[in-house]
């Protein structure tokens, strides 16, 4: 476990060298590393003997363009007035620059291949999103089905390129319970989700008004649905846990947290709705 934490961190440093800039740093808020992202991106990678040279040039572009997509992720459409339109085209233009990065590490490299995975990969989450952002899904199932192809396709197209099949299911599925968990607290806390606002045009297509003017068991009802499909991924989850016939203890422990993390906050979130 502590040398696949050296790992990790060797990574890290790799990655934050890479995205250091220091105009960018000064008008707009450092990019975050994803720990869990790369805990099981390294992982999954290690699990395959690669060294420790393979493991920086697949994981480092990897995740360059996971940070990205976050970059592009925090740009709202509803800032006003001259410093936040500024900061809106900086942010904009920081998510321009560390994708640009990716491309340039595997172009050094000549590693055509992964490249073009990556860019299909890019290519299928930028359609789902805005499958789900302008709400045009045609149901729930299909709502669900758009988040996690949003959240793991990137990986996924690594997990197939390397053969590592049995990575694919569990990836797929962490990824989409922590960001429906995210949903839920942004739900709960602030009553704005991109998630939320899709299921209540699905669930409530006659409800013009805004989130924060459901009842409160409209309110329950659209979290009951969330917690039906973060308990169906935790099933499948854990049979993809128990499918792998080798598993780091620090992936293991993330797992279990995140299920604990569901049990705990379930409750809760629905007595706030």
């Amino acid at each position: 476990m502590q040398d696949l934490q050296k790992k990790c961190e060797y990574v890290r440093e790799k990655i934050k060298g890479r995205i250091s800039h220091p105009f960018l740093s000064q008008n707009i808020e450092a990019p975050i590393i994803d720990d869990d992202k790369l805990l099981l991106l390294v992982s999954f990678l290690d699990e395959k003997g690669m060294s420790l040279d393979e493991i920086e040039h697949y994981a480092v572009p990897t995740l360059l363009l996971q940070i990205a997509l976050d970059t592009h992720e925090k740009v709202t459409n509803d800032m006003t007035g001259e410093t936040n339109q500024k900061h809106r085209q900086l942010t904009v233009l920081a998510g321009i620059y560390y994708s640009g990065l990716y491309y340039k590490i595997l172009a050094e490299q000549d590693d055509i291949e992964v490249i073009r995975l990556l860019a299909e990969g890019i290519e299928t989450i930028n359609d789902q999103k805005i499958i789900v952002y302008q709400q045009e899904v045609n149901g729930i199932e299909s709502l669900m089905d758009s988040l996690k192809r949003i959240e793991s396709s990137l990986y996924q197209k690594l997990i197939n390129h390397i053969q590592a099949p049995g990575w694919n299911d569990l990836i797929a599925n962490y990824m989409f319970i922590k960001r429906l968990i995210s949903e839920k607290e942004l739900f709960a806390q602030t009553k704005r989700s991109v998630v939320f606002e899709a299921l209540k045009k699905l669930v409530f297509p006659k409800h013009e008004h805004s989130l924060r003017e459901l009842s409160h068991e409209q309110k329950k009802y659209l979290i009951l649905i969330c917690d039906k499909y973060i308990n169906f991924s935790k099933e499948q989850l854990i049979k993809a846990k128990r499918n792998l016939s080798i598993l780091n203890e620090a992936v293991d422990e993330k797992i279990e947290d995140i299920l604990h993390q569901h049990q705990l906050g379930a409750k809760s979130l629905v007595e706030e709705g």
